[in-house]
Order: C-alpha cells, then sequence, then structure tokens
C-alpha cells in the first residue's frame, strides 16, 4: 500500500528583537498590517470567536494555476493569548477570479527566546493536486517575505525600503 504524501502546510520561525505583544499585536493592528503584509484593509478582533479577514489588491498579473494573486484571507479566531498566540480555523483565500482554498487553520505563537521573541507562523490544511501544490510554494515564498518586513519593521520602526505605505512590491507577491 502507497504512503500517502504529507499534508501541505507552510511553518516559518524568526526570532525578533521586539517584546512578544508587540510581535503578535502586529497581526491585528490595521495601521501596521499594510506595513508588513501589504493588506488594503482588514478587520481582525483580537478574542475568541474574532473575525480575522485581511485583503490584498489583486495583482497586474496571473498564476497558471491559481489565476490572479491577492483577494482576501479570513477565518474564524478560535484562540487568542495576548503576548502568545492565536489560531484560526475556517481559513480560506478567495482569490480575485478563481476559486476558493480552504478550510485551513493558521497558527502564530511567540516565546521569549533571550531577548528577543522568537515567532513561529504554520498555516496548514489542504486538499490535493497540482493547484494546492502551487498555492503552498506561492504562499510559503509571501509569508517569508512578509515576516522578514515584519521583523525589519518592529526592529527599526518603519517598513523595509520600497515599502512606502505598505504598497510597493504588492504587485510582485500575495496571497
Amino acid at each position: 500500500m502507497a504512503t500517502p504524501p504529507p499534508p501541505l502546510e507552510f511553518e516559518h520561525t524568526i526570532p525578533i528583537t521586539a517584546r512578544p505583544e508587540a510581535v503578535l499585536g502586529a497581526f491585528f493592528d490595521p495601521s501596521v498590517l499594510p506595513l508588513w503584509w501589504d493588506t488594503v484593509r482588514s478587520v481582525t478582533t483580537p478574542r475568541a470567536l474574532g473575525v480575522y479577514a485581511v485583503e490584498w489588491d489583486a495583482t497586474p498579473f496571473r498564476d497558471e494555476l491559481l489565476g490572479t494573486l491577492g483577494g482576501v484571507f479570513y477565518g474564524t479566531v478560535m484562540d487568542y493569548r495576548p503576548g502568545r498566540s492565536f489560531s484560526l480555523a475556517g481559513a480560506y483565500w478567495l482569490p480575485p477570479d478563481s476559486l476558493a482554498f480552504g478550510p485551513m487553520a493558521l497558527d502564530v505563537r511567540c516565546r521569549t527566546w533571550g531577548t528577543s521573541t522568537r515567532l513561529q507562523v504554520r498555516q496548514s490544511g489542504s486538499d490535493e493536486g497540482p493547484r494546492w501544490e502551487r498555492y503552498y510554494r506561492v504562499i510559503s515564498s509571501g509569508w517569508e517575505t512578509s515576516l522578514v518586513a515584519l521583523k525589519h519593521y518592529l526592529e527599526r520602526g518603519r517598513p523595509p525600503r520600497g515599502r512606502a505605505a505598505g504598497r510597493a512590491g504588492r504587485s510582485e507577491r500575495r496571497r
């Protein structure tokens, strides 16, 4: 009997020299989200059963399997622990012009690590096939770039060069 392929997921850990409260808070602050995650709109409620929805502009290009990138990512906050963690369930990505991806889960954890915070982000849940494999390749790259931007913002107090007001770079990446 063939072994099933491992589930598709993204997981990344990055140290950030900032308090855990600031790191986790950046996922919920509508004025900070555009600076590191390139969002154009968000409704994020930091509490159990809260809404978590972020939106990106549509890209001017189309991916051959995913269509136009951008759109909306949303889910329900199932668990929220200030300065420590939050989890989303029933998460979906609604691309601008193709079928939705989901349901998925998103887990974000912060742990004090010396003088910094170790941020761990894990997104999981999938179906099978080339479209889902491509989705995880694209979001892995997007998440890594965004987490580096978050680190830069929290450690230096400003977005990385070329991300003024969170608008630059949106056409080259996003969910």
